[in-house]
C-alpha cells in the first residue's frame, strides 16, 4: 500500500511538472504591425476642371521600394493662373510585374489613410493659406471622405492665385492611420506612406 502512494506521488508530481511546462510555453500573440505601404512610383494629376484634357503631371520614383533610396521628385508642378484643377494620383509599386495598384489600396482601407498638404503661402485662392499639414482645420478642399465622414484626399480641388508664382512649393503626405484616424487627427499622426515636396510655379 505505502508502495502504491509513493507511485502516486510520483505521478502526481510528474502531471504538475507537465501543466507547469504547458504553461511556460504559452506565448502570447505578436502585438499587430501596421506596416507603411511599399511605393515606388507617385504621380499627381491636376486636370483642369473646365478642360479634362489640359493635364498637368507631377512625379515622384523609388525604384527599390522600401530599399535604401527614398522616392525622389522628378519634376516641378506647373499650373496656369486663374483656374481650377482636380487633383488625384497614380500611385504604384512596381517592384514586382504586374505592378501593384496602391491606390486602389488606400480607396479600399480609406478609413486608414489621409492625405495633407502645404504649400506657398496663398499660392491658391482656394483653399486659402498654406496648408494643413501644420494644423489639420486649415482650410482644405478634399472632394471624398470615408465611411465615417472622415476626409480622404484621393480627390481634392485646388483654385489658383491670379498672381504668378515662380520656385514655390508645393507638399504633399500620405497618413497611414489605423486605429489613429479621427475628426480631428493630423499630420503627425500614424506612419507616413510619402512626404514629398515638388517645386511650385504658378503662370
Amino acid at each position: 500500500m505505502k508502495q502504491f502512494r509513493n507511485y502516486g506521488l510520483i505521478a502526481m508530481t510528474i502531471a504538475g511538472i507537465a501543466i507547469t511546462s504547458c504553461k511556460k510555453e504559452e506565448v502570447a500573440p505578436p502585438a499587430e504591425e501596421n506596416e507603411v505601404e511599399v511605393i515606388t512610383d507617385v504621380k499627381l494629376v491636376f486636370t483642369n476642371a473646365s478642360d479634362p484634357a489640359d493635364v498637368v503631371e507631377a512625379n515622384a520614383q523609388d525604384p527599390d521600394g522600401s530599399g535604401a533610396q527614398s522616392l525622389a521628385i522628378l519634376n516641378d508642378i506647373n499650373l496656369d493662373i486663374n483656374k481650377t484643377y482636380i487633383l488625384t494620383y497614380e500611385i504604384a509599386n512596381n517592384l514586382d510585374s504586374p505592378g501593384e495598384d496602391i491606390g486602389a489600396e488606400i480607396l479600399e482601407e480609406d478609413d486608414e489613410h489621409q492625405f495633407f498638404f502645404s504649400f506657398s503661402n496663398d499660392a491658391f485662392t482656394n483653399p486659402t493659406g498654406d496648408g494643413n499639414v501644420d494644423t489639420a482645420s486649415d482650410p482644405l478642399d478634399y472632394n471624398d471622405q470615408d465611411d465615417n465622414g472622415f476626409p480622404v484626399g484621393l480627390s481634392t480641388t485646388w483654385v489658383t492665385s491670379g498672381t504668378q508664382l515662380s520656385a514655390g512649393t508645393f507638399n504633399v503626405r500620405l497618413q497611414h492611420q489605423p486605429g489613429v484616424k479621427t475628426a480631428t487627427s493630423g499630420a503627425n499622426d500614424g506612419d507616413t506612406d510619402f512626404d514629398l515636396t515638388f517645386v511650385l510655379n504658378i503662370q
